[in-house]
Order: structure tokens, then sequence, then C-alpha cells
């Protein structure tokens, strides 16, 4: 049994709370089909007329490379391997590429990129589902006699509430998944972008190991020909205190020297350079830099091009591959925009208890809940969701100019790298032809000093041409072999995206845990909004 004074409190309360109901009910009461109504006559008063796309995706086949590549081999397996490294058969190169890929603080960067990625397409996911959340609480206050119904007032009331509030966006017109679907194609365009920062930092591994080892013969070549300006140095000073010649051999046989030595100089500043370089990549300090091990040449490769040259290069590239995720995820992001124009519903209830009263907080009587549809329709907001609509285009065209740039880029550096590996070709030709005949001319000049018939000078002076014809013959190689990773590069490096839709049942995209190929799902989805 209560007390008599707890049940005029609860008999006063109830007046209260039924008085503001009474006077939120007559305010608020009116049938659905009126606010049904009322949305069908106003949902003209804001639409995106006039409001489309301008750019448009260049297709392969629009994009003319024949004649370009007819004088190049054309072969179905020339797409390079996963490992592409490999085929280089070189140990030292395989050790430091996967230092590179275990230690790079890029790819660090890249992942961190990622997991962003991934955690903003789930933040967008989530707002397609319903929210459910808990709440206490518990607030005293004094109600006044002009509060009171029965005029009397001057005591005070205590409210203890425990509630379960459920809320949900119906999503009529897919707004919410589009927008899911949109991060969802950004998450997929960074994993395509860490890929293609694993293929940039193993080919730029293997060309600083092809700078190591020409830096390495630059160094090789320097020191011999120092070497050999000393000798002649020697030969002249000793002609000249012999008196059988003039000052002036022996001055310009110094300089020589003086030469060599910046020479020399010069190429070892080169190959402490290089060394740097090629730690960094891998992830180490200025110290790990002179223990690399010193480079091996590197075996020629044949050149040769994939014989679906470019339909396929869409799918092996994945700097292409990521901008078309790009395009579709700017799509989706249209499509989002656009449902900001109709009219939305959002369903919010909630269910729990409300007492004024401790004793009876958990009790039949004071079980409380609310169930509250809302329809929204913008209708005038001063041209914020054209302008907004506007933006998400002009993102859309931004996304496709990317693409199309993207493409041609990639289409162009094979060419290039095509034509250098050409003239490369060539000028080893030529460059091994001189070296040998280089070569030829110091073995005879030795030969006919040995017979007495010619001068050590002579022999020198050969030396000197071979020398020369060594380090033009390096050169070019150095050139051609880091040409030949360019190639390698522009044609994917191993990678592989087989499809451009997005895979609605998937989720998020996994992480870096699989740095080899990434293959998209077939799913649906159209890519122009």
């Amino acid at each position: 049994m209560m007390a008599p004074y707890e049940q005029a409190v609860i008999w006063r309360e109830n007046k209260v709370i039924n008085a503001f109901y009474h006077k939120q009910g007559s305010a608020c009461a009116g049938p659905w089909a009126i606010m049904a109504l009322s949305m069908a006559l106003l949902s003209g008063c804001a639409g995106y007329a006039g409001i489309e796309p301008q750019g448009s995706i260049t297709s392969p086949d629009t994009v003319k490379a024949e004649k370009t590549f007819s004088s190049v081999p054309l072969s179905p397996a020339a797409w390079p391997d996963r490992q592409w490294w490999k085929r280089f058969d070189d140990p030292t190169l395989d050790a430091l590429i996967k230092q590179a890929l275990d230690n790079s603080p890029d790819l660090e960067v890249a992942r961190a990129r990622l997991r962003k990625a991934n955690a903003q397409a789930g933040i967008a996911e989530a707002a397609r589902y319903p929210t459910l959340d808990a709440s206490a609480s518990m607030s005293r206050s004094r109600v006044s006699e002009v509060d009171d119904p029965m005029g009397q007032g001057g005591f005070y009331s205590t409210n203890r509430s425990v509630m379960l509030n459920f809320s949900y966006d119906v999503d009529l017109w897919g707004g919410n998944r589009a927008a899911w679907e949109a991060a969802l194609g950004q998450a997929r365009a960074e994993n395509i972008d860490y890929r293609a920062r694993l293929l940039s930092l193993s080919t730029s591994v293997a060309q600083a190991y092809i700078k190591l080892n020409d830096a390495y013969t630059r160094q090789d070549l320097a020191r011999r020909n120092l070497e050999r300006t000393r000798r002649i140095a020697r030969i002249n000073q000793e002609l000249s205190q012999g008196g059988l010649q003039n000052e002036a051999p022996r001055l310009q046989a110094s300089s020589s020297v003086s030469s060599a030595e910046q020479s020399l100089a010069g190429a070892e500043q080169q190959l402490q350079s290089a060394r740097l370089s090629l730690a960094e990549l891998i992830g180490k300090g200025p110290d790990a830099a002179m223990d690399l091990p010193k480079p091996s040449p590197l075996i020629e490769l044949p050149v040769a091009l994939p014989s679906s040259l470019p339909a396929e290069l869409l799918g092996r590239r994945p700097d292409i591959v990521a901008a078309r995720w790009r395009v579709e995820a700017a799509s989706k992001n249209v499509k989002a925009t656009k449902t900001r124009f109709y009219p939305n519903i959002n369903l919010s209830a909630m269910i729990g208890f409300k007492s004024y009263l401790g004793n009876y907080m958990f009790s039949e009587g004071a079980e409380a809940g609310s169930v509250s549809p809302a329809i929204s329709l913008p209708v005038f907001e001063g041209g914020k969701l054209r302008a907004n609509l506007e933006s998400t285009e002009a993102d859309y065209d931004m996304a496709v100019g990317k693409y199309n740039q993207t493409l041609l880029a990639a289409l162009n550096q094979v060419a290039d790298t095509l034509n250098a590996l050409s003239g490369y070709a060539i000028q080893v030709k030529a460059a091994r032809d001189a070296e040998s005949s280089a070569r030829q001319g110091y073995h005879l000049a030795s030969e006919r000093y040995h017979a007495g018939l010619t001068s050590y000078l002579q022999v020198l002076s050969t030396q000197q041409q071979l020398l020369n014809a060594e380090q033009t013959l390096a050169d070019i190689r150095a050139q051609q072999q880091q040409t030949a990773v360019k190639l390698i590069q522009a044609l994917g490096g191993g990678f592989k995206g087989d499809s451009m839709h997005l895979d609605h049942e998937e989720g998020l995209i996994s992480g870096p845990a699989v740095p080899d190929v990434l293959t998209p799902a077939v799913g649906a989805g159209s890519t122009s909004p």
C-alpha cells in the first residue's frame, strides 16, 4: 500500500502529464494522408534537371598502337610474372627486393592509407543499418503553481527513466547504399595503389642495383686509367731527366694524372651515392650502405610484347585499374547525391520505463514507449543541393579525365620504352664492336712492344682507347637494363585485375596481407551516373 502522500504526488503528476500530452496531441494530430499529400505537392520544389556529367571514358579500341608496335615480337607469354625480378637469376637482387618490401617506410604509409579507406567504407556501410542504444536518466524539479493544474505547486518531482532507443533511415532511394559503394570503390582504389607502390618499389630497387653495378664499373675503370696515366708520367719523367725529350710531355702527363685522380674521386662519390640510394630503398640507414654486396651484371632479357596489347593493359596496369575504381566511386557518389533531392523516411522508436517513484520503476504501470516515423523533403535550400550535385558531377568528370590520361600515358610509356630499347640495342651492338676493336688494338700494341717494334707509351695510348670503349659500353648497357625494367613496370609488373565491378556481398577490402595480385570479384553496378 502506498502512503497517502505518495498517492497525492502520483495523482498530481499524472494530471500534469495528461494536460501536456493533450495539448501536444491537439497540435500535432493530423491524418497521414494529409502529410503524404503535402509531400506530393512539394515534390517539384527541388530538382536536378540540367545537371549531367560531361566526361566520357576512352575506349581502348579508339587508341591505335598497331603501327607503333609492329616491329616488336609478340608473344602470349610476354606479360611479366608477379615476381618478375626472378628472371634475372640474381640471388642478391632477390634479397634486396625482399628487404625493400619488408622494410620500406613508403609502404607503411600506403598500408595506413589502405586501412583508413577500409575504415571509411565501414563507416559508410554502418549508415545502412538501424542504430540501437540505451539510456538512463534521472531529474528532480520543483513544480510551480503555474505548472500545477490544481494550482497548488510547491512540491518536488523526480523523474526516472530507462529507455532503449531505435532509429532507422529507410533509404528509399538507395542513397546510403550508393555512398557505401562509393567508399568501397575508394577503398579498392587504395588497395590497387598499394600494389602500384609495391611495383614501383621493386622496380626502383632493381634500377638502383643496376646503377650501383655501373658505379662499381666506373670506379674500376677510373682506377685502371689512373694507373695508366701514372705509368705514362713516370716514363716521361725518366725521359726528361735523361735529356731525351723536353718538359712538355712530362707536364702533359702530370696534368693527365690530376685529371684521372679527379675522375676517380667523382666515380667513388657516385658509388657512395648509389649505395646510399639503394640502402634507403630497402629501408636501411647510411651505415648499412657500406655493407651492401657488390652487384653482378644482370643478364639481358629478350624484348617482346604481349599479343593482346593494348586491350589487356587495362587490367594489367595497377594505376589504370585504380583510376577505373575511382571513376566507379565517383559514379556512386553522384547517385548518392541525387537521392538527397527525394523525400526520405526515418523511423525512430523507444521503449522502457518511466516513473516518478523509485519503488515502481520497473512495474507494469511504469512501462513507456513511442514510435515516431518522420518524412523529410528538401523544398528550398538556396541552391545548395544543386551545387552539391554539380560538385560531385565535376568530381566524376575529373575521375574520368584522370582515367583517360592514365590510359594514354600508359600506352605512350610502353611505346617510348620500346623505342628506347630499340635504340639501345643498336648502340650496344656498336659499342661492343668498338670495344672489341679497341681490345684487339691493345693486344696488338702489347705484342709489338714485346717484339721490340714499338714503345710502351704506344701500348698505354691504345689502353686509353680500350678503357674509353669499355666505359661507353658499360654506360649503354646500364641504360638498356634500366629501360628493360621500365618496360616491365610499364606492362604492370605481373599485376592482374580481371574485373571492374563492385562486389556488394564481399564488403571491405582485404589488407596488404596478400601483396601480389588483386582480382576484384564480379558484382553489379554501372559506371556512368
